[in-house]
């Protein structure tokens, strides 16, 4: 993707979008990094994926990929060292907030609430997108769901993959609100998911509900990408559920 291309995609971000702050795609792909550690999709110790890997993954430059790294290791986040892989050092980010709130907010509320809440709004906001969403955004998520079948092993890599599908989806509906409401509860127990998106075959299952998504989404057909996501939205719940189970009888036991 061109850097023209990125900040097409990154005119969505509030902060842009009316005009508050004027800042470059490198400074708003660490954000993205930052967001990622915030949400513990990475945490400390990890090391991130390539440089390749991430700007495919974001659908941007490697060399903003690289420039911002360098801009998280200059703040302590990140290590960068010749000859290694680069690794998280630190999980003190900030307030990185992706939608509305952030993560650790949003993880205070029960699965139930939050599967409930999902239900109830992001299935309308996803059939909003799919009668506006534009050819620009079907690309990004064609490139996105090649980029999710390669990640498979790679739990990391096809939750940052993961993410980049889900949000562009959603801010496609049109509403800012909702859009920032619903990738609030897509970004519940993320830690969890990341165990969930862990056994065998799950990247799998994932990738086979996103490809029925975006078939759906192609079509513009709001009745076919509501059904599709009622799968998806019931598998993360399911899924998410048994690992918050096992957890909670291992601190029992």
């Amino acid at each position: 993707m061109s850097v023209q291309s990125a900040f097409s995609v990154f005119e969505r971000v509030p902060e842009l979008r009316h005009g508050v702050v004027r800042r470059n795609v490198r400074e708003l792909v660490a954000d993205k990094i930052a967001s990622l550690i915030a949400a513990g999709i990475l945490q400390v110790s990890d090391t991130l994926p390539s440089e390749r890997h991430l700007a495919v993954a974001l659908q941007v430059s490697r060399e903003t990929v690289r420039g911002a790294m360098q801009l998280l290791a200059g703040r302590g986040i990140i290590g960068i060292s010749h000859g290694t892989r680069t690794r998280v050092l630190s999980a003190d980010v900030g307030p990185v907030v992706l939608g509305m709130h952030e993560p650790r907010i949003i993880n205070s509320y029960d699965i139930e609430a939050i599967q409930a809440a999902r239900l109830l709004v992001e299935q309308p906001v996803v059939a909003d997108a799919a009668r506006r969403i534009d050819d620009a955004t079907l690309a990004m998520l064609e490139a996105s769901l090649e980029a999710q079948r390669e990640s498979v092993g790679d739990p990391v890599r096809f939750l940052i993959c993961d993410r980049e599908f889900h949000v562009a989806i959603y801010r496609s509906c049109g509403n800012d609100l909702l859009a920032d409401f619903v990738i609030d509860l897509y970004l519940y127990a993320m830690p969890h998911r990341r165990k969930a998106v862990s056994r065998p075959g799950a990247i799998a299952l994932s990738c086979q509900d996103h490809a029925a998504i975006l078939a759906g989404l192609r079509a513009h057909d709001a009745e076919a990408v509501v059904a599709a996501f009622g799968i998806h939205l019931d598998r993360i719940y399911a899924t998410t559920r048994s690992i918050l189970e096992e957890e909670a009888a291992g601190a029992d036991g």
